[in-house]
């Protein structure tokens, strides 16, 4: 075989594995592209069925317990996020035909704390926009809504998220407390509530025992500025915390449901003040509720006796005649500090303390509605003077 020959033949058999390694290359690429299309029609599919499947998801686990009803609305998956959100929650009592739900929300949102996981820690956070809780009184019956009893809030939280919930915001909230068998019916709330819970899990692994808080504002009766702050131990057996709460100026005639229902009586004019200071260690708690009357008067001759029935006019008599004997005459202020002490389960109070400050308030000094530290993590808490807290401040929607 001569030399240009055999050239030839290597020539040609070279072309022919370079064609049967394009091929081949062609072929591979041709399948990676098929296989990359099947994956993307899939993750699509797959999102599209996503909201379907936890929507149901969501709907199985608010139903799990028996006592509660679990309704809502359109589910929205973030999966930059790494969460979702359910619109327009609901959870009823299923016994007693309570009228108001236990729970409800325009929205409530679940997402991936993401600046957790420079910490190693796998977190997240929970967004209640427009939440509302109603508590509901029936004189003990069936119609008594107060979230115990196996009610759902922590379990069906915990439940919906796969990680733990290291922090919670709500925005514009309210609190309710309903007594609808009464004469008036009682509603006596608390309104745009904002506020947040931080570091439930320590995600910072800090030594200190009271690492999470808790914060809040909001308005009484839409009138009266109420404010709460709280320092705790999330994983003691027993509770542990500090606590602080105060409310300003709520006008009385505001709650005279809530007196005339729970106290046989109600109030012409005037202010409340309360402040509230507990500490707590290992389920031993120490603390005060002060609270404050300013400028009342209970009892108007001129209407009460024409409206009132003889005992009922009498009664509120020697309320009003009570208030005014013990009130502080340079302040016009009754009040008293009613101690606390004993276990969390069974807190007792000081009868005689009370008697006494009530007398300490009325002739020697009157109290004010600020803090005595008995609470360190919480003595000295400034509470601004603007309006509560903005919900701007509480993370993006």
């Amino acid at each position: 075989m001569g030399v240009a020959e055999k050239s030839h033949r290597e020539g040609s058999s070279g072309q022919a594995s370079k064609v049967k390694r394009s091929r081949r290359r062609h072929r591979g690429w041709k399948a990676l592209g098929v296989a990359a299309l099947l994956i993307t029609a899939l993750l699509i599919v797959a999102r599209l069925a996503l909201p379907t499947w936890v929507r149901w998801y969501v709907n199985r686990t608010i139903d799990r317990n028996p006592l509660y009803e679990g309704k809502i609305g359109s589910v929205e998956i973030h999966l930059l996020r790494g969460g979702y959100a359910i619109n327009d929650v609901r959870l009823d009592k299923t016994t007693g035909n309570v009228p108001v739900p236990f729970f409800s929300a325009r929205r409530v949102h679940f997402e991936m704390q993401w600046g957790a996981l420079l910490s190693g820690k796998f977190v997240g956070r929970v967004f209640m926009d427009d939440p509302q809780i109603n508590f509901v009184d029936s004189g003990g019956g069936s119609a008594d809504q107060t979230g115990g009893g196996g009610g759902p809030w922590l379990a069906m939280i915990r439940d919906l998220f796969p990680f733990k919930i290291n922090s919670a915001v709500v925005r514009n909230g309210s609190i309710h407390f309903r007594a609808f068998d009464t004469d008036p019916p009682v509603d006596v709330y608390l309104s745009k509530v904002n506020g947040r819970i931080e570091n439930l899990t320590n995600i910072h692994n800090e030594v200190a025992p009271m690492i999470s808080t808790v914060e809040a504002t909001g308005l009484a009766m839409n009138q009266a500025k109420f404010e709460f702050r709280m320092k705790l131990d999330p994983f003691s057996y027993r509770p542990t915390f500090d606590l602080g709460l105060r409310l300003l100026g709520l006008d009385v005639t505001q709650v005279n449901s809530l007196s005339r229902a729970y106290g046989q009586f109600d109030f012409e004019h005037g202010f409340f003040d309360l402040v509230i200071e507990l500490k707590s260690r290992e389920g031993e708690i120490e603390g005060y509720v002060k609270p404050l009357f300013r400028n009342v008067q209970v009892l108007s001759l001129s209407k009460d006796i024409q409206q009132d029935n003889v005992l009922q006019f009498f009664w509120e008599a020697l309320v009003g005649l009570t208030t005014e004997v013990f009130k502080n005459q340079r302040r016009d202020q009754f009040g008293t500090v009613v101690p606390l002490s004993g276990s969390f389960e069974g807190p007792r109070t000081d009868l005689l303390s009370t008697i006494g400050n009530v007398l300490r308030n009325a002739f020697i000094r009157a109290y004010l509605p600020r803090f005595q530290g008995t609470a360190p993590d919480v003595e000295g808490i400034e509470f601004g003077k603007g309006e509560p807290l903005d919900a701007s401040e509480l993370g993006a929607k």
